[in-house]
């Protein structure tokens, strides 16, 4: 990453819980979210924006996990 990530210790205590949680479920915080850390009024809209995403379901579960490790894959993620 060209940009330095925020520091988990260094953000406020909503952004912290998220980053806790992704840690818990994927082993650490996603690289993607500490970047919007940085900038807790970006950090809020992306995560509202995937919250939106989620609540409409427009894709299956099954066929969602499937597209998020192909992208993953593309972009070389070693999820």
């Amino acid at each position: 990453m060209r940009i330095a990530p925020a520091s988990i210790d260094s953000v406020d205590e909503r952004i912290r819980r998220v980053l806790d949680a992704q840690a818990a479920r994927w082993g650490s915080p996603l690289l993607n979210h500490l970047l919007y850390a940085r900038v807790p009024a970006i950090f809020a809209a992306v995560r509202s924006m995937w919250s939106g995403l989620g609540s409409v379901q427009l894709v299956e579960p099954d066929l969602e996990a499937l597209v998020n490790r192909r992208v993953a894959a593309l972009n070389r993620c070693v999820f």
